[in-house]
Formats: C-alpha cells, structure tokens, sequence
C-alpha cells in the first residue's frame, strides 16, 4: 500500500479532534497555525480559543490596539508572532477588503509567514498541492525513507522537500499534510516512538536499521547564553492605594510591546549587596526606602536563560511624590498595584506577579 494512502488511513482513525479543523476559514486556520509554532496542541488549543473568542473575525484583529492583541497572547511567548499577524491582519483588511488571499505566493508575502506556514493554509484552507515540511513531517520522512542529511541544513530539508512534493496527493493536499503532522506528533514521535504499532514496522529504514534515535541527524547544537536580570519593583502607599511604577519595552526583542518594570540587565552574576549599592547610587528616592529580595527566578528561552531576582523598593509617601519626576524621565508609567494584570506582561513577570499578594484586589 503507498505511504501516502497508509498515512491518510491511519489519520481517520487517529486524528484529534481540533477546533481549527472543523473549519475552512482560512484567518482561524492562520491563527492556529501561528499559535502552534513553538507551542503544544495542549496548550495552544486553549489560547486558539480565547483568541477567537477575542477576534472572530480578521476585520476584529486588524481593528484592535497592539496592546489588547498581546493581552490576548500573553504566556504564549515569541510575541513577535503576535505583532506580525496583528500588523499582516491590517494589512489585508485595508489593502485587500478582509479578504485572506487564496494563492500561495501572496500569502508567504504576509509578515511572520515562512514556507511552512503558507504551504499549511494554502492547502488546508484551498486545497492548493504545496507539501508541508514540520519537525514532524522531517522525524517521520527521514526515519521511514533514510534521509541520513541533517534536518538542519539546506541539503537535509530540501531532501525531505523533495520527498514530500513525491507522495502529496494533489487532490487532497491540506489532509494529507494534516496525516502526516499527526502521525509524528502522535505515533514517530522525537522519544520513544511506538514503533511495535507502526504502519510502516516493515519498510521503515529507521527501525530496520537500529536508527530509530539517530533520525533525524542534526548538524550542530543551539547556543544559549545567560543574562541576569536584577527588576527593581517601585511600591508607595499614596492616597489610600498601593502604586507601582512599570515600563513599556520599546525595543526590538523578543518582549517588545509589553510592560515589565525597570531592571538592570548584566552578563554576569551580581551579588544582592552589589544590587543594592547601586540601587542607593542610582535612585534618589531609595535612600530611606525598605528593600525585600525576591527569591532566583530562573526562565529558559530558546536560545537564552535568563536567572533573575526582584528587588522590591517600599517608598515612603512622601519620597515617592517629591522624586515622581525622576521615574517619569525613566519612562515609567505609575499604575495601581491591582491594575498590572489589564496590562501585557511577559510570562516571567505574570509569576512573579500571581505569586505575590500585593498585586491583589484585595490587598490594600
């Protein structure tokens, strides 16, 4: 029987059920392809959800503020996600009358979509015959046909390009790429495949060849670096409220757009007492001030590690409005304490946030 007819078989009886697959409206399969990059079905299904929710409609996305649309994504990290398909949404709402474009070549066009991800609506949205290329659809293709080229290099993907545009079934392109995604994120999976009830235990090169934990080869290794970030949470009790001061990142990384508060940011480990010292050098208002030190936070991104640790700063009253102006020329923005969760955070700043009962209502 022919892989792709074996795989096709397979995915009727297996397939989950997903709420981005009981549709053809290619703006919610955009969005759930966007939200599944990087992230789990498990957790990307609930986000998928609360985004719909949210924006229905492409019109209702492109409509919306940058904030309101990384509230939406907050936790989901890589928000540069979200600001790309925020700005494409805007895009084909006021150059192309909400009408998502149909054809492969303008869709890779949009800002944030790669060859994967067009080549997914194209053929799940309009049937077009383009062949998915994944971390699924790559384990799956060189384990079962032998492609020994590392799946990180041109060579290696262009193989397995080559081996998919083979088996696509031109007359059913989007459940064929649907199959075989599945059958690698269920079945051929990175650890641990279940290879005694595989379809292809007979033909498979992998399995026949002990090569089952070498494919897909890999080329070279990720390298990550460490930052330490050392925040600097400003509290005052001012008019019966409990006040913080927060700043939006305006930079172009991976929080761009969110809020945070001040911090230094340092390639090397500083002591709680070098933090100090220079918290009294640098800030006025800190001289007389109160000074508790949150516990090491560590938080993995894909190519860094940040160790962080909060210095939460009490103000006296008194201290924080005569030295209001000093935090303003800091561009920070004096919110009420129990306000912080109406604002985008990133996720490291939501646990430290959920994890301290000063952000509650009901904590004044």
């Amino acid at each position: 029987m022919k892989f792709s007819k074996k795989v096709l078989e397979w995915y009727k009886v297996n397939k989950r059920e997903l709420p981005w697959r009981l549709t053809n409206d290619p703006y919610k399969i955009w969005i759930s392809e966007i939200i599944l990059q990087q992230t789990r079905v498990e957790q990307g299904t609930a986000y998928y959800e609360r985004f719909i929710h949210r924006f229905p409609t492409l019109k209702s996305l492109a409509n919306a503020s940058e904030e309101e649309v990384l509230n939406v994504w907050q936790g989901l990290g890589y928000y540069s996600r979200a600001r790309n398909m925020h700005s494409s949404a805007k895009r084909i709402h006021n150059e192309l009358g909400s009408i998502f474009p149909d054809r492969y070549s303008e869709i890779i066009k949009l800002k944030g979509i790669g060859e994967y991800t067009a080549a997914a609506i194209a053929s799940i949205a309009f049937n077009r015959a383009y062949a998915v290329v994944d971390g699924n659809v790559v384990r799956v293709i060189s384990r079962v046909f032998g492609i020994k080229e590392a799946a990180d290099t041109s060579s290696g993907k262009k193989k397995v390009q080559e081996k998919m545009n083979e088996l696509l079934p031109s007359n059913d392109a989007g459940t064929f790429n649907q199959a075989i995604m599945e059958f690698g994120a269920l079945q051929c999976t990175p650890r641990t495949p279940d290879c005694k009830q595989c379809i292809f235990i007979a033909n498979c090169f992998a399995n026949l060849n002990g090569l089952v934990d070498s494919l897909p080869a890999k080329s070279r290794k990720v390298k990550t670096r460490t930052r330490y970030l050392y925040y600097l949470v400003y509290v005052a009790n001012m008019k019966n409220d409990i006040f913080n001061w927060i700043v939006k990142r305006e930079k172009e990384d991976i929080w761009k757009g969110l809020y945070d508060f001040p911090h230094y940011d340092f390639t090397s480990l500083h002591t709680i007492k070098d933090i100090k010292k220079r918290i009294f050098e640098d800030i006025p208002l800190a001289k007389n001030s109160i000074i508790t030190v949150s516990h090491e936070y560590k938080h993995v991104l894909s190519h860094q590690v940040l160790k962080v640790r909060f210095f939460i700063i009490e103000l006296a009253a008194i201290e924080a409005d005569k030295n209001i102006s000093w935090l303003e020329n800091k561009r920070c923005l004096k919110i009420k304490t129990m306000d912080i969760n109406n604002y985008p955070l990133p996720r490291l700043i939501e646990k430290f946030v959920s994890e301290n009962s000063m952000f509650s209502k009901n904590s004044k």
